[in-house]
């Protein structure tokens, strides 16, 4: 799968985006007959944004500069995005109106240090053992995670640094997959965050390497890498299976470090009373017992192993 930079980037992102709306979904008049391009053509989105062609036309090539608020909010607002979409069209605008990545790097768009996981948030993993949750960073590294949620998903501590990467794991790893009852769901919503993400940090050599990698041994990355979605996980929920308990739903929340913008606390809970919230007890009792077993291993002075976390390097 081929690497593009932030001004190809853009024009994909544009034309996937154009090549959504229908000319007469927007109010504009069909002459009918064989259209060259799906969706509107550029001389059809410049009308609705209000801007003449050869603007837009520089504008999806990456080549206008100073772009203003205004014009962005104009090309969103006729492309119909939503609000993660509009923020990710601003960034790649940002990025691509730079003159090379080494200006983009001076920006703030380089690569980045390795991430750390507060003592803080660590004791806040542990302090919640009936709730499987982990803290997740840039490219969906799982960074830190309580007993838990490695009982519901993967046993992260056995996994090389470098494979503790949600992506990684959805798509290559068969254990995973399965316990997804809805995998192509998990799957789209998953390359659509990371998508998002991958427009913070357009200069990120790992965040490159990871996509290329997926690209290589997953058709199915791919696929649904090409279409071009982009979406924030911010809540929602997933139908499970496990091979303890059989199947049930959980919902999570993603919620965001107000110190680190780049790290986010992803809780999963089950429905009162219902049989998902009696399957995730029994997950957290082997959790438990799990957890004890580690530490009377590791006897006298030995660390307990209740949250685990991985600095990156």
């Amino acid at each position: 799968m081929n690497q593009t930079g932030p001004k190809a980037e853009l024009g994909d992102f544009l034309r996937s985006r154009r090549g959504r709306i229908r000319p007469e979904d927007a109010g504009l008049r069909s002459f009918g007959g064989r259209r060259r391009v799906p969706g509107l053509r550029r001389e059809e989105l410049a009308q609705l944004a209000g801007v003449s062609v050869d603007y837009y036309t520089r504008f999806e090539q990456g080549r206008a500069e100073n772009i203003s608020d205004t014009v962005l909010g104009a090309v969103a607002s006729a492309l119909r995005l939503d609000p993660a979409e509009t923020a990710h069209l601003t960034r790649l605008v940002r990025t691509a109106g730079r003159r090379s990545d080494r200006e983009g790097a001076a920006a703030g768009n380089g690569p980045e240090e390795p991430q750390e996981v507060r003592a803080g948030l660590r004791r806040l993993l542990e302090a919640m053992p009936e709730t499987p949750a982990f803290v997740v960073g840039r490219r969906t590294d799982i960074l830190a995670w309580n007993p838990l949620f490695a009982m519901l998903v993967k046993d992260f501590g056995a996994l090389p640094p470098d494979r503790r990467n949600k992506a990684w794991l959805v798509f290559l790893d068969p254990e995973v997959r399965g316990r997804f009852v809805n995998w192509e769901r998990k799957a789209r919503d998953l390359v659509a965050y990371l998508r998002f993400d991958l427009g913070r940090h357009p200069h990120d050599p790992r965040f490159a390497a990871l996509i290329a990698e997926l690209g290589e041994r997953s058709p199915e990355f791919t696929r649904l890498w090409e279409e071009r979605e982009v979406r924030e996980a911010t809540h929602g929920g997933y139908h499970l299976r496990h091979p303890l308990v059989g199947e049930f739903t959980l919902a999570y929340e993603s919620l965001n470090l107000p110190d680190d913008p780049d790290q986010s606390l992803i809780t999963y809970t089950a429905e009162a009373g219902s049989p998902s919230e009696a399957a995730l007890r029994i997950l957290a009792r082997a959790a438990a017992a799990a957890t004890d077993t580690a530490a009377d291993s590791a006897g006298p002075g030995g660390e307990h192993p209740s949250a685990r976390s991985d600095s990156r390097t």
